[in-house]
């Protein structure tokens, strides 16, 4: 436990590593189910050529609601939810690297940039094949048009087939013209966006802790600063990794190869503003996704310390 900074960080050592997997479990699926929505929205947005489909966010919340209902906006939610698995696996990289890097550096923001990037590519690797499947599946309805796969009709009949029958029709569908590779279609570029962002995120999130634990009361709850601190921390990795999160998005649903291609094409076509596509999107869900993270993940720490440590941490 690092005393020496006013917003005081629990570490590794001091969690019951069952308490903090049980309740870990919990915390992710909960962060799922509530950002989902804003993760298809911003998925369309970032596909669609200019404008052709919705004007914007609330635009496409709105048309989306309207023409498929809420369902429609949970399109391909549950292949997303085996990303439990790298949400757990993402937790533990994070907590372990900081362990190991403090043997070497005792700097926080070493130990955050460095743990945050390398949970990102452990976590990237097993994600990037569910992300592949559920964004087709984000794609259909009013943005079929816009991807290579569409779902067979034969898909939609009888509630009980409906879920999985339109994933195993698209995960065909994309094996059958890019084999195993397929699922892969877009792992640089998700790497490229998602190490930096994770290795952003952490050391800001932090820092801006840290910042408003000066401004603070002396008796403010660490946790609403915290609370705080996290969107303010999601808002700058967001802006920051945009760019490659667009191109990501149009190499995994457009089934192209190059990275750098789809890059001079998008600023080519819609030049500078093309790389703000569904910003705004993304920093709406990042925002309660941010909260809900810090709040679960600060509380699930706290309520998995080690018995003796419970009343010798004031909070």
């Amino acid at each position: 436990m690092q005393q020496k900074r006013n917003i005081q960080i629990i570490e590794w050592e001091d969690l019951d590593k069952r308490k903090f997997y049980s309740f870990g479990v919990f915390m992710t699926m909960t962060i799922r189910a509530t950002v989902y929505p804003a993760t298809l929205i911003r998925t369309r947005l970032q596909v669609q050529r200019g404008k052709s489909l919705y004007s914007g966010t609330f635009d496409a919340f709105f048309k989306i609601l309207r023409v498929e209902g809420v369902r429609g906006l949970y399109r391909g939610f549950m292949v997303n939810t085996f990303t439990l698995i790298s949400g757990q696996a993402y937790i533990t990289t994070y907590e372990l690297v900081r362990k190991y890097v403090s043997h070497y550096s005792e700097d926080n923001t070493v130990k955050s940039l460095v743990a945050g990037g390398s949970a990102s590519l452990v976590a990237q690797s097993i994600t990037v094949p569910i992300d592949v499947v559920s964004q087709q599946l984000m794609m259909q309805g009013q943005g079929e048009y816009l991807t290579r796969f569409r779902l067979n009709s034969n898909t939609d009949s009888g509630k009980p087939k409906r879920v999985f029958g339109q994933t195993r029709n698209i995960m065909a569908q994309i094996f059958a013209a890019d084999g195993f590779r397929g699922f892969y279609r877009g792992y640089v570029a998700s790497l490229l966006t998602y190490i930096p962002n994770s290795a952003v995120w952490w050391p800001f999130y932090h820092f801006y802790a840290e910042q408003l634990s000066k401004l603070a009361p002396s008796d403010c709850p660490h946790l609403i600063l915290q609370a705080m601190a996290g969107p303010l921390a999601a808002a700058t990795a967001s802006t920051v990794t945009n760019p490659m999160d667009v191109v990501r998005a149009r190499v995994q649903v457009e089934g192209r190869t190059s990275v750098v291609e789809t890059f001079r094409q998008l600023i080519a076509e819609e030049g500078f503003w093309g790389m703000t596509k569904g910003l705004s999107a993304r920093i709406i869900s990042s925002t309660p996704t941010a909260i809900v993270m810090v709040v679960g993940y600060e509380t699930l720490k706290k309520l998995s310390l080690r018995p003796e440590l419970v009343d010798s941490r004031h909070w």
